[in-house]
């Protein structure tokens, strides 16, 4: 059984401060619920407190501080968070508006993610059910509408491109204990999308856009 400590309620109040008036995309809800939501899903797969504490804080790095930040959460929480944090960020901007193009972070992150470790791979497997089970839900009451949420170079197509190469990695890499049934879970809702978008736009439609994305992928491995 996982003991949480004091640690992981001044995890808990360091992201609130760190997220502090930032609100899930496209909605009103805090994005607190987020990381408190992706910490519950480590925690009810496996995780450890080090896990737990980098999936509240996994977002942290990569929003609001970049490098600096990072260094302050290995401080406060211990190298093995502040690894398990970085590992998940697709970047380190200081200034989160100077970020790179989202294809290039989004190939990158893939490309580190083949080579993470287990502790790694659950909180993201955590961190990507939480979203992907969010956006079904979404698509299911919007529609085509949800897209304009999403950054503006990736598309419909770029992400479920996306959602379906990070599940792919997942299910590669996790494969023994509650973690395997996690990443199953991500498979499943990468699925249930797809299906979803297939019945509103064409099963034709989306083979395209699978195409037009790895193209744009292939563009950005060469790079």
């Amino acid at each position: 059984m996982t003991t949480l400590t004091e640690r992981y309620s001044g995890a808990v109040e360091f992201a609130r401060l760190a997220h502090h008036g930032d609100v899930r995309t496209g909605t009103s809800i805090p994005y607190l619920s987020h990381v408190l939501a992706v910490s519950a899903l480590v925690l009810e797969y496996g995780g450890d407190e080090d896990q737990a504490i980098a999936a509240l804080l996994h977002d942290v790095a990569e929003d609001a501080g970049g490098e600096k930040r990072l260094d302050e959460i290995s401080v406060k929480f211990g190298a093995g968070v502040g690894r398990i944090v970085r590992a998940c960020s697709d970047s380190l901007a200081e200034d989160r508006a100077h970020k790179d193009p989202w294809w290039v972070r989004k190939v990158r992150y893939l490309a580190h993610l083949e080579a993470a470790d287990e502790q790694v791979l659950l909180v993201s497997a955590a961190d990507k059910v939480h979203n992907v089970e969010a956006t079904v839900a979404d698509y299911g009451a919007e529609g085509e509408e949800l897209w304009s949420r999403f950054n503006a170079d990736s598309g419909r197509g770029g992400q479920l491109w996306y959602q379906r190469e990070v599940a792919r990695v997942l299910c590669s890499g996790l494969t023994d204990g509650p973690a395997r049934l996690l990443a199953a879970r991500l498979a499943t809702a990468v699925e249930a999308l797809h299906d979803l978008v297939k019945e509103s736009v064409g099963a034709e439609t989306v083979v395209q856009d699978r195409q037009w994305a790895e193209k744009h992928a292939a563009s950005h491995r060469l790079r």
